[in-house]
């Protein structure tokens, strides 16, 4: 019954595009007075506007409950606002086709979710990415130096939930498979909250190779 009742359930968020997806997003936000709630009239932004350019990165720094996450969110349609109106490229969102929309923005969770399979599946994740640009990907977020040390490299299993490997080592994975797909815009949110200062400095030289030339949100307490 419960997985009835969850097969049958209405969509949220419809996706009725109203024009294709332009073949090339340059990679400009703008948020024009926004307002959203998770509840009727709680509401957690309000009259928000601003706007970022191809290739600026902004950080988003606030506590905990603030909205920042909220921002990624309706930036990739999880949820539509109610009031205002957000645009990339000068296109409202709700104008573009969810699946394109959601190929050029994507975001860098906290939290990786890794699959069983090898490395190289985790990072192609079933697409036509090509051999080339995947490791091109690795190597500009320096993954590939610990995935070349391993005895199979990419073809190495990965366990559930890729605990054979390091939590800062799972991060660089997740930051090359968002370089291999070749996003137009990047969303970091909390990505190097929970690691040490040593594997920290792995990290910020992946990220200076994930955002070189990208629009970026970062978001940070």
């Amino acid at each position: 019954e419960r997985i009835f009742s969850l097969l049958d359930a209405d969509e949220m968020i419809k996706d009725l595009p109203t024009m294709p997806m332009p073949a090339r997003i340059r990679g400009h936000i703008e948020f024009d007075k926004v307002w959203f709630s998770y509840k009727p009239e709680e509401w957690v932004l309000k009259d928000l506007s601003f706007t970022l350019e191809p290739g600026q990165m902004v950080a988003i720094v606030g506590y905990t409950g603030a909205g920042k996450t909220t921002i990624a969110n309706l930036v990739t349609r999880f949820w539509d606002v109610q009031k205002g109106e957000i645009r990339v490229d000068g296109y409202p969102i709700k104008n573009l086709p969810l699946h394109g929309l959601r190929a050029a923005i994507q975001p860098l969770p906290q939290d990786v979710f890794l699959f069983s399979g090898t490395i190289e599946e985790n990072l192609r994740l079933g697409s036509g990415v090509s051999e080339e640009r995947m490791r091109l990907a690795a190597a500009a977020v320096h993954a590939d130096e610990f995935i070349e040390a391993l005895p199979k490299g990419y073809k190495t299993e990965l366990a559930e939930g890729a605990s054979n490997l390091s939590q800062g080592q799972r991060q660089l994975l997740s930051f090359a498979r968002v370089l291999a797909h070749d996003p137009a815009i990047i969303i970091l949110d909390e990505a190097t909250s929970s690691i040490d200062t040593e594997t920290e400095r792995l990290i910020q030289r992946g990220i200076e190779g994930l955002l070189a030339g990208r629009t970026s949100v970062v978001i940070a307490h």
